[in-house]
């Protein structure tokens, strides 16, 4: 997406609902002329005389055809979502309806919006900062309990009041240290040493535990890709179907089965796992195919975050066992090791297997699947860091990173007795750092970067 700050003077439309038949359609219009050229259309009051924040039913027109009737939504300036005076459409949910009213309003002087275009303008208007603008575009697609909460906590500026008050804290002393070298010549200290290096060892503690939240929140933001491993007719693809509660891979007797990889995604306590069932992992298979299926499963785990290594409790001893994880060694996953086909087993199930801390189950009869949800929440939940903030944007993880790296500069300065100059620079990266976050600090291709993932209408 690319735009020039003109644009801005432009009344924008598009459908903030999803294209497809509905039962209604809303289609929003936002800047300086959006009453007027929806109240050109509109048969019904004069929403030009009306309130802000009301609603208004009528019809609207195509010159004199009737497209529809609508309920209308006024938001006047400054009082709306984007700043601006806005006018929301809700009408029936018809495409061909909502293409006639679209075509009508640029007709009229509205031009299509931009993706995240609305949203752009509310940053812009400083109804959002651009840590919140983020958010509403997680919020959107979140889907889970737990990317859900992360989201509205952040749109709801738990974030960026913590960033923002930190800032602050540093440009205090900063301007200090720069009113020293005004001075430098009559050897003054305004800032006080030992209380700036107080502040930043808090800040850098701070932003600390927010560096280590990203991991547990990128995970909630994008859910844990986990991958199910083992050797053929293990049983992989029984625990997938069991998992999802689907018949969603094919389940056979035949070894070699599967042959590609087979991607779903469950909600499990509030957390979103990303499932990968893969190909068998035999050695000596003369299939061609199934050998590129391997190659694909071990591409996939160095990517996981978790392996569940499937084996079959009633044909693998411990030592087969020893020896097929450690084909695993090195792999960045958490490895869970689990005992499956438990039904085929006769009388209790052998105690290595809780030495080895493997998991027990039947996908066949569904046993144990409660044990081994709890073990997989139980991992996800080892990496959570106990803060009311959680970190789930690269963006933010790296400026973050970026200040820290600053702010621990200007305590090795500070220590070795550096001038006021060098420390103030620190200070001053610091702060920069901490503004890219809230969008203090901005580009045109940043802002274009971040806004154009963004669905149009929003």
């Amino acid at each position: 997406m690319s735009y020039s700050r003109n644009q801005f003077d432009d009344s924008i439309c598009a459908l903030a609902t999803p294209q497809g038949v509905g039962a209604i359609g809303v289609i929003r219009v936002s800047g300086k002329s959006a009453i007027s050229i929806v109240n050109s259309c509109f048969k019904g009051k004069n929403l030009e005389q009306a309130e802000g924040h009301t609603l208004h039913f009528g019809r609207f027109m195509d010159e004199e055809t009737v497209l529809d009737e609508v309920l209308v939504s006024v938001f006047k300036a400054p009082k709306s979502y984007t700043g601006e005076n806005t006018i929301e459409l809700s009408g029936h949910g018809s495409p061909y309806i909502l293409q006639r009213i679209l075509e009508t309003l640029i007709k009229k002087g509205c031009r299509m919006a931009l993706p995240g275009e609305f949203t752009l303008r509310a940053f812009l208007n400083k109804k959002l900062d651009l840590a919140q603008a983020e958010a509403v575009a997680d919020l959107i697609a979140s889907a889970s309990d737990a990317s859900h909460s992360t989201a509205m906590n952040q749109m709801r500026g738990g974030f960026s009041s913590q960033i923002s008050e930190l800032r602050e804290k540093l440009m205090n002393f900063a301007s200090l240290i720069e009113l020293e070298l005004d001075f430098s010549e009559e050897d003054v200290e305004f800032a006080d040493r030992s209380s700036l290096n107080q502040l930043v060892h808090y800040i850098i503690e701070l932003l600390g535990g927010l560096i280590d939240s990203f991991k547990y929140g990128n995970a909630i933001r994008n859910g844990i890709p986990t991958v199910i491993a083992g050797k053929p007719n293990a049983g992989k693809s029984t625990l997938l179907n069991a998992l999802l509660n689907d018949d969603r891979a094919i389940v056979s007797e035949i070894a070699g089965t599967t042959r590609d990889v087979i991607e779903e995604s469950f909600v499990m306590g509030g957390i979103q796992f990303r499932l990968t069932d893969t190909a068998g992992i035999r050695k000596g298979s003369s299939d061609v195919i199934e050998n590129i299926g391997i190659e694909k499963t071990f591409e996939r785990i160095q990517q996981a975050s978790i392996v569940l290594y499937v084996f079959d409790a009633s044909t693998t001893s411990q030592v087969q066992l020893q020896e097929e994880l450690a084909a695993f060694d090195g792999i960045n996953a958490v490895l869970v090791p689990v005992a499956n086909k438990l039904d085929l087993i006769l009388g209790a199930a052998p105690e290595w297997f809780n030495e080895m801390n493997c998991v027990s189950i039947s996908s066949k009869t569904r046993t144990g699947l409660k044990g081994l949800e709890e073990r997989l929440a139980a991992i996800v939940h080892s990496d959570k860091v106990k803060n009311d903030v959680i970190i789930t944007n690269l963006r933010h993880f790296e400026a973050l990173s970026a200040a820290k790296e600053s702010l621990e500069s200007v305590l090795a300065a500070s220590h070795s007795g550096l001038s006021g100059e060098l420390l103030a620079f620190d200070i001053r990266k610091a702060i920069f750092h901490l503004g890219e976050i809230t969008g203090d600090i901005t580009t045109d291709d940043l802002l274009a970067n971040i806004f154009s993932k963004f669905c149009i209408g929003k």
